[in-house]
């Protein structure tokens, strides 16, 4: 059984996210605010917080995390945010392989793709001893 002290609460803001950087705003305000650096805008860095090694996680066994007004997140961060995302992305070829991501495109402007906050939803999924609450 776990610590009752080592189980934390917090509590997301769907209302403040409005795209992908106030969703790292939003994400940076409740899980690293005792901290003295922020999150980029990656989904590998909140997969890694996650994972408890720092911030409002550090130390806890399980977490609780109330995600008030989910369905406002679910639009913000939905298909027309995906798109520019990935679009920006395969403007950068450079950096980024633009097969796969043109891909991601055609399936969401075919209304079948994953969204960002399909995504994020799978990040959290991943991390059993977090139990996300929709609010």
């Amino acid at each position: 059984m776990s610590d009752p002290d080592r189980i934390r609460h917090l509590a997301i803001e769907g209302s403040a996210i409005r795209d992908i950087p106030s969703f790292y705003d939003e994400i940076n305000r409740v899980f690293m605010a005792d901290e003295d650096w922020r999150l980029g805008p990656s989904l590998d860095a909140l997969n890694d917080m996650l994972y408890g090694g720092y911030g409002a996680l550090m130390g806890a066994d399980a977490a609780f995390i109330t995600w008030h007004d989910i369905e406002m997140s679910r639009a913000a961060l939905g298909i027309e945010t995906t798109l520019r995302f990935l679009r920006a992305r395969a403007a950068e070829r450079s950096q980024f392989n633009g097969s796969p991501i043109a891909g991601q495109i055609a399936a969401l402007e075919g209304l079948g793709g994953t969204t960002y906050f399909d995504v994020v939803m799978e990040v959290f999924a991943d991390h059993p001893n977090i139990a996300l609450i929709h609010a």
